[in-house]
């Protein structure tokens, strides 16, 4: 006799375990900071970074999770990967940032995601440099919880206008890809307020969620990128998609406030095209 599949928990459980968890990397992260430019190595191209930090941050994260739910699945950004049989995968990123945190720039976050059949259903994304976390269960909303503050509902913005939105997006790591990207930039900053480079594409997700910024995109993220801060926004009332037709991230990530949606969604696609 087949013994029954176990029961997938409820969001809000999932999301315990990855608060706490991305709590004690953030402070690995943190304790890491002063030597964070030793050791580190790169990958896809020589602006592409990764450090010890980043694959220590992501083997505790990994530890914590499956010690916690042995059964469940795993998707790191650093190479860790493992298939589980709980119906429940983690999706992490242990440094989203890392340029930023080699540079002492305080914008790098440790990001955590559960997905159950391929969907966000909690995440968090805390970034290690101020202690702000940002977290999500599906159907439960968007939260900002800042140090020594209670929990604040996320709401995003309502901006009147696309000429009166500010936008940030992100560039890949290749000349040829960021040659492109830039042209987009371009064509786009005439057409709203201004444009911002964050260099964090989960806290760059939070920061739409927030409402201090109206809308992002960017071109080729990883499942890992936006596992957890998509959730975020998406919780937060803000409109998650692609290019039209086409899904998030594939190949176009876009987070925009709702009252521009329309718009913004038509002029990147515009832009793109050509």
């Amino acid at each position: 006799m087949t013994s029954p599949m176990p029961s997938t928990p409820e969001p809000a459980v999932l999301l315990d375990l990855a608060v706490a968890t991305a709590r004690e990397a953030a402070g690995l992260v943190a304790r890491g900071r002063a030597s964070a430019a030793e050791g580190a190595d790169v990958k896809s191209s020589p602006t592409d970074v990764v450090t010890a930090v980043d694959r220590a941050c992501e083997e505790l994260v990994a530890r914590r999770l499956l010690d916690a739910r042995p059964d469940d699945g795993l998707l790191g950004e650093e190479g860790g990967e493992r298939t589980g049989t709980s119906g429940v995968r983690w999706v992490v990123d242990p440094i989203d940032g890392t340029t930023n945190f080699v540079y002492g720039l305080p914008a790098y976050a440790v990001s955590i995601a559960a997905e159950v059949d391929g969907r966000s259903v909690a995440g968090v994304v805390l970034n290690a440099a101020t202690g702000e976390l940002w977290s999500a269960t599906a159907g439960g909303g968007a939260h900002l919880t800042a140090p020594g503050a209670e929990p604040v509902r996320l709401t995003g913005s309502r901006p009147a206008s696309l000429g009166q939105s500010l936008v940030a997006t992100g560039f890949g790591y290749r000349a040829e890809d960021r040659r492109a990207q830039a042209a987009v930039v371009a064509e786009l900053l005439p057409e709203v307020r201004d444009i911002r480079r964050h260099g964090s594409s989960a806290l760059d997700l939070c920061t739409v969620a927030a409402g201090r910024v109206d809308a992002y995109y960017e071109m080729h993220l990883h499942r890992w990128d936006h596992a957890a801060g998509a959730l975020v926004a998406a919780e937060a009332g803000v409109v998650v998609t692609g290019l039209p037709g086409r899904p998030f991230a594939e190949p176009l990530g876009i987070a925009v406030a709702p009252s521009v949606a329309d718009d913004f969604v038509a002029l990147l696609d515009r832009l793109h095209a050509t």
